[in-house]
């Protein structure tokens, strides 16, 4: 299997670490402000927020989410 350059989750050695981005209050993006396991049943997260570091913060699947209104 070749290499992805995706890192392996160090806490199960199952999933993989996937990196999320977001857009900060500006609009700006922000890269990388959060990885997350593949493998639902470890769950790992670690998440950058107002310059503070989280790690495993439950995880919703957001299937009840509903978009803001612009």
């Amino acid at each position: 299997m070749e290499d992805s350059g995706i890192p392996k989750c160090l806490k199960c050695n199952t999933g993989q670490l996937l990196p999320l981005s977001d857009y900060g209050s500006q609009g700006a993006a922000v890269h990388y402000k959060a990885w997350v396991c593949t493998n639902p049943d470890c769950g790992f997260n670690i998440k950058i927020r107002n310059g503070d570091i989280y790690l495993n913060e439950p995880i919703s699947n957001g299937a009840m989410h509903s978009p803001r209104i612009r």
